[in-house]
């Protein structure tokens, strides 16, 4: 591969960050990689492990030349951050971010930027229950997507060149508007996430089921509900609070579904609920058809050694 930035400054030190770093050390994407975080610990590690050709201690100093600047910060920060670099990032360079919603991080971030630098929010779909710069591992994005979302107007180049960047990266990318990706991200993502906070917290509430009962008899089902709430809680807060409008409405959906089950429970409707889950079943299949997932997802869990 060759280089397509010659300089590229993540913002924000944690999983998909350090991933992007690995990853573009590995097919040689850029000439130079500056990294900055907020927290001087965080710094620190990323010096330690090697994470960025340079750690800068201030946020001016790590866009100062960039040709790409990703911010990889939660989203309810993404707009004062921009507002803090864009009187020094290059004319002509290209602004990106990661976040899991595009709506609001469009307000927040577009008025701030320079008319001479172009906007390109992109979300890689791709993570782990883990964070920080430790986290991080070349092939996280291969073979995942990553979905670009320029506002109207935005230069094609502009576009063409992150695309590139991310097919390098290893992602599939596809290009789809705000709105759309925030209420197919509510589905695929964010309602499941709040649904398996709820389930977690419906068990700790529950006085009659001790906390080791939970732990020591937890069967697949909440044991993979409890890897998905182990999600960093700041992020989690952010995307709520700013997709709110998509999420709401797949939670009235889902409550609807649910009252439906709960009908067919109560009345004993078997064939109800039967070809209620042949339906659902039919999806997961078509997830591991797509190449999405195995038919044995071992979700991040050591391998047992025989």
């Amino acid at each position: 591969m060759s280089v397509i930035y010659e300089k590229v400054a993540l913002i924000g030190l944690g999983l998909i960050a350090s991933s992007m770093f690995w990853a573009s050390k590995r097919g040689g994407l850029a000439r130079e990689i500056s990294g900055f975080a907020r927290s001087e610990a965080t710094r620190d590690t990323a010096r330690r492990i090697g994470l960025c050709d340079v750690v800068s201690d201030s946020v001016i100093e790590a866009v100062k030349d960039a040709d790409l600047v990703v911010l990889c910060v939660p989203v309810g920060v993404m707009g004062a951050v921009a507002q803090e670099i864009a009187p020094h990032l290059k004319p002509g360079c290209t602004v990106s971010d990661v976040g899991s919603v595009k709506g609001a991080v469009v307000e927040a971030v577009a008025p701030h930027l320079p008319k001479d630098v172009h906007f390109v929010p992109g979300h890689p779909l791709a993570g782990t229950e883990h964070s920080g710069p430790e986290s991080g591992f070349a092939t996280l994005f291969d073979d995942r997507w990553c979905l670009l979302v320029p506002p109207d107007g935005t230069d094609p180049d502009a576009v063409a060149k992150l695309r590139r960047f991310w097919e390098a990266l290893g992602a599939n990318v596809e290009e789809m508007d705000p709105e759309h990706h925030d209420l197919v991200l509510a589905v695929t993502s964010h309602t499941p996430h709040l649904i398996a906070y709820t389930m977690v917290g419906v068990a700790d509430d529950l006085g009659r089921v001790t906390d080791s009962e939970v732990i020591k008899y937890s069967a697949a089902g909440f044991r993979d509900f409890t890897r998905i709430a182990a999600s960093d809680p700041t992020m989690w807060r952010d995307v709520f609070l700013n997709n709110k409008q998509a999420t709401l409405e797949i939670l009235g959906r889902f409550t609807e579904e649910l009252f439906a089950l709960q009908r067919a429970i109560r009345t004993g409707d078997g064939d109800e609920l039967f070809d209620y889950f042949t339906r659902t079943r039919a999806i997961r299949r078509g997830i591991i058809e797509a190449g999405q997932d195995t038919d044995a997802p071992d979700f991040g869990r050591v391998k047992a050694k025989h």
